[in-house]
């Protein structure tokens, strides 16, 4: 009871804290007032909570930001926010949840201009407060006006941290951290799915009838406002980013755990034993299909396998993604000797599937889309011929297909001028990994690799394939 009292009382503290600091008044820099540094308290957002207006800075039809000026509530049913946004938008915005990390359309944007409400269009944050923080989500160290946007305690992780909304319509757009870069030392992390880009030659799309003077008395001028609409609550609410999580720049062998337990940097999970044993259809048959004739396999080698099995686990028709070796020979098939690069082998894995409901075909080109199979015997930070491009064909059908898919990538110049350098190899034996290796990511989501490289993959696979994914097996990023 003491211990947990004494958790409670300690986020309270920090909530405090963070709102202590982002109400602090921003200091003026080079002769010119800065925009502000922090949004402001929900208490004094609560101040407004019954009316109908406001005060907000919205852009002109020259393209100014102006303001406070008073600008109507956006307040719209579930259903005509349906209407209004696409189903991600409306995920993120109105039911508060999270989009993949690395994922989003905004993160690498790096032109200027400003990004409003996706909701709404209020503008909200300037890319001359974009920066990279390396957390895979779009982030600010300050919005275009702190008028603009509001913050709320959150504990829906049971971790003291800002929820940030657009005060206009309500929508959720992300969490504010202190760790951020001077001159406000503030990270507002935010989901591109709650945003809307528009460079600076074209702010005056942006202008809003509330810049007119004439318009600010009319009701309605800027937002759909219906008698009987309603802002509806929304479940679903999914937690924060991890603020430690940074993306490393060296290879897989950086992050490797100690054999046989990483416990360590597990992060989470039920830890490495929670596997459950594996088929012995899939163990003891190596041709494409196994017995029943209901499931088949197919084995692929696309650079570390903790990056290769996420992005396969996630498709729907896949009952199973095993890790391990092939190419060498069983008295080699060793972690640790495969590591040397010298035994033949690639970190590979062996994918059970149903045909009828996925085709090797489409896995052939998830396998060319979860790697680049123009770099030889590498991926990424991962040197040596056990992170080769293989397929490790079980009959000659598997073989025809891949050199199908090959010539295809070849002919339409799918790589540009970079050629494919993947090998087709005759798939003789399949070892499985060690099994702290089985569902790496799954076990060890905060392993600093997983969120560097494994996680992006996957997500990019949702991306790429989303026909494909089954969203309760699909890779969901830690925190938020």
């Amino acid at each position: 009871m003491r211990t947990a009292l004494a958790t409670f009382l300690a986020m309270i503290v920090a909530i405090a804290s963070l709102v202590a600091v982002f109400a602090a008044e921003p200091a003026a820099t080079s002769g010119r007032k800065p925009t502000a540094s922090a949004p402001r308290a929900a208490a004094s957002a609560a101040t407004k909570l019954n009316a109908r207006t406001v005060s907000v800075h919205v852009y002109n039809k020259e393209g100014e930001l102006v303001g406070p000026v008073e600008s109507p509530k956006v307040i719209l049913s579930a259903a005509q926010w349906r209407r209004r946004l696409s189903a991600e938008q409306y995920k993120v915005l109105r039911a508060k949840d999270t989009e993949a990390p690395f994922c989003g359309d905004l993160l690498d944007n790096k032109k200027e201009g400003v990004y409003s409400c996706a909701g709404c269009g209020l503008p909200l944050f300037s890319s001359a407060s974009k920066f990279n923080s390396g957390t895979g989500w779009p982030s600010f160290f300050q919005p275009v006006d702190e008028e603009n946007i509001e913050t709320h305690p959150d504990f829906t992780e049971g971790l003291p941290r800002l929820e940030v909304k657009c005060v206009r319509c309500k929508g959720h757009l992300g969490h504010v951290f202190d760790d951020g870069p001077p001159p406000t030392q503030m990270r507002f992390c935010l989901n591109s799915a709650s945003l809307k880009f528009t460079d600076a030659e074209h702010l005056a799309d942006l202008a809003d009838p509330a810049a007119d003077s004439n318009a600010n008395t009319k009701s309605g001028a800027a937002a759909e406002v219906g008698a009987d609409a309603a802002v509806t609550s929304e479940a679903g609410v999914r937690g924060g980013k991890n603020t430690a999580t940074e993306t490393s720049t060296g290879g897989k062998r950086a992050a490797q755990p100690g054999a046989g337990n990483d416990s360590a940097t597990s992060g989470g999970g039920d830890g490495p034993t929670a596997r459950a044993p594996r088929a012995t259809a899939t163990q003891t048959k190596e041709k494409g299909v196994t017995e029943s004739d209901k499931t088949a396999t197919a084995v692929f080698a696309g650079g570390c396998f903790w990056c290769t099995e996420a992005a396969f686990q996630q498709l729907r028709g896949v009952s199973d993604v095993e890790s391990g070796y092939a190419g060498g020979t069983e008295a080699t098939a060793t972690y640790e000797q495969v590591s040397t690069g010298r035994t033949g082998h690639a970190e590979a894995i062996r994918v059970t599937y149903d045909p009828a409901k996925i085709t090797y075909d489409q896995l052939l080109m998830v396998f060319f889309d979860a790697h680049d199979p123009t770099q030889l015997n590498r991926q990424g930070p991962d040197i040596g011929k056990q992170y080769r491009s293989a397929i490790f064909f079980a009959d000659d059908e598997q073989k025809k297909a891949a050199e199908a898919k090959i010539h295809d990538l070849t002919e339409h110049k799918a790589y540009g001028p970079r050629r494919v350098v993947t090998k087709l190899e005759p798939l003789v034996k399949f070892f499985p990994a060690e099994l702290y290796h089985q569902d790496y990511v799954l076990h060890n989501p905060l392993q600093p690799y997983v969120q560097g490289h494994s996680v992006p993959k996957a997500c990019s696979i949702q991306k790429r394939h989303p026909e494909l994914i089954d969203p309760e097996k699909a890779v969901k990023p830690v925190g938020y």
